[in-house]
């Protein structure tokens, strides 16, 4: 494990709770090998600045969670195609993680995880 700090892009279905986010952001970190302690931020698509549970599992984890404008968002070439389109978006977590990330680099492509996508960007 490096200690290199990450940026944790997520997406979420309407209506997600707290316990659904942390439980997939503590698998994704687990599988990519980083810890918690590397998380600088969590970052997710302005549209999704009045779902609770994203905002509750931040205050619960202490981390900084946020907001990135959509014309950011479709600013960034992302690998793996998103059902995001169906907002004018190219994606949620992979280009909200990359938004925030200090060398831009993605090391934990989306995955999906019940109704919570989680990528993370270093």
């Amino acid at each position: 494990m490096d200690n290199s700090m990450i940026v944790i892009g997520l997406g979420a279905r309407k209506g997600v709770d707290s316990k659904e986010v942390i439980d997939a952001i503590g698998e994704a970190i687990s599988e990519s090998g980083h810890h918690i302690s590397q998380v600088k931020y969590l970052a997710s698509a302005k549209l999704k600045e009045n779902e609770s549970g994203l905002i509750e599992a931040s205050h619960i984890l202490g981390i900084e969670l946020k907001f990135i404008p959509h014309d950011v968002l479709n600013n960034y070439n992302i690998p793996t195609p998103s059902q995001a389109n169906r907002f004018g978006l190219i994606g949620v977590a992979e280009p909200a993680a990359l938004a925030l990330s200090q060398n831009k680099k993605l090391v934990f492509k989306k995955r999906v995880y019940g109704r919570i996508t989680v990528a993370i960007a270093e």
